[in-house]
């Protein structure tokens, strides 16, 4: 690999990361991966402008978190259709290292965004904390079995306000801690 190349994989990562580190773009995601919808819909799901919902959606794709799932004509126009395919979008493919100042903005977002959850649930939760030591086997099926219900949640997520489904929330982040 040439020094062109490495220092545009760490543009990619960067700016994959980035465009993790906002709290809307993270909202877009979710909503987005039980449906294709154009920035005039996901604006209105989120109450915001369309021309809020189409830059959000423009830096996701930039990023490689979205993918342009096809168009439809509206009113004379053409609107994209955006789409979330957890696990299979180029950007989890990119794995990047941050700096202290990318992480602390990542980490902002992700606040903002489960208290923002928390304060619209509904019924109890079911949370799990541990902060504890393994055997490497036993880490090792611990990440397959939530990277198994993650998949599960993503691949089966309906379309917003889907008759007889149930909004949920599902986050999950594991990592091993310094000895």
């Amino acid at each position: 690999m040439s020094l062109g190349d490495e220092s545009a994989a760490d543009d990619r990562q960067r700016t994959s990361l980035r465009a993790m580190a906002h709290p809307l773009r993270l909202r877009m995601l979710s909503l987005l991966t039980g449906a294709e919808l154009s920035a005039s819909e996901v604006a209105r799901e989120l109450d915001i402008t369309q021309a809020n919902a189409s830059y959000h959606l423009r830096a996701l794709v930039k990023a490689g978190y979205l993918i342009e799932a096809g168009t439809e004509k509206i009113r004379g126009g053409v609107a994209k259709k955006y789409r979330y395919i957890a696990g299979e979008m180029p950007a989890d493919a990119v794995r990047h290292e941050p700096t202290d100042a990318e992480f602390e903005l990542w980490l902002i977002a992700h606040q903002a965004e489960l208290r923002r959850r928390l304060l619209e649930r509904s019924h109890g939760i079911f949370d799990s904390d541990a902060e504890v030591w393994l055997d490497p086997e036993d880490w090792a099926q611990a990440r397959e079995l939530v990277k198994q219900a993650s998949m599960l949640v993503h691949d089966r997520a309906k379309p917003p306000r889907s008759e007889g489904a149930k909004r949920v929330n599902f986050m999950a982040i594991l990592f091993e801690m310094e000895q």
